[in-house]
């Protein structure tokens, strides 16, 4: 699996193109957008749109930045964006679990009981990509200078439960292009540009 992974790019139009050129050039299987992708929602159809010519699906989750009820139409337009926000989304056996919004709250019960609503559709078999728009609490990811770890709990307690191959996540920009483990889960802030992640 090859992804083209990346965050908070709220609007900027030399980041959206460097990602689309980044994606021609890589060849990833997907893109990942964590969420941000605009600034309050300001041209969002047109930036989503622009993402058609990375030629690749765009897997997207709503930031704090977006409403996920006008997200989820607007990839309803597209045949190439899918929305995963509080769904799972599977490419061969790589299982894709969305949860966006957010980012401001140690713990995250809708989170939790979204968990538990859809553990039955995770088998061992699949290996798991989570999509958060909050950052993992505790890791190299989370913090503020200043503040600390400002992180989700319940995204970590996931972590240690059903270890995802990856997490992708961002929100705090003070944190872009920082990665970290958790046992052999790699947590990753990808930043505005984004990072091609191969596993």
């Amino acid at each position: 699996m090859r992804l083209l992974a990346f965050v908070d790019v709220h609007g900027n139009k030399k980041a959206i193109n460097g990602l689309i050129e980044l994606s021609k050039k890589e060849n990833p299987d997907a893109l990942v957008c964590s969420g941000d992708i605009s600034n309050f929602s300001s041209d969002l159809e047109e930036i989503i749109r622009s993402f058609k010519s990375a030629g690749k699906p765009l897997l997207i989750i709503p930031g704090n930045h977006e409403d996920e009820n006008e997200l989820n139409q607007l990839c309803k337009n597209f045949d190439f964006c899918i929305d995963i926000h509080k769904n799972v989304y599977k490419i061969g056996n790589y299982l894709f679990i969305g949860f966006g919004g957010g980012g401001f709250s140690f713990e995250d019960y809708e989170f939790e009981a979204f968990i538990r609503k859809i553990k039955n559709k995770i088998s061992k078999e699949d290996k798991i990509i989570l999509v958060t728009h909050a950052p993992i609490y505790g890791t190299k990811v989370d913090i503020i200078p200043g503040l600390g770890h400002r992180g989700c709990k319940s995204y970590r307690k996931f972590v240690e439960v059903f270890k995802p191959v990856v997490v992708i996540c961002g929100h705090l920009h003070e944190t872009e292009k920082i990665s970290d483990k958790i046992g052999k889960t790699l947590i990753i802030n990808p930043g505005k540009y984004g990072k091609i992640i191969e596993f």
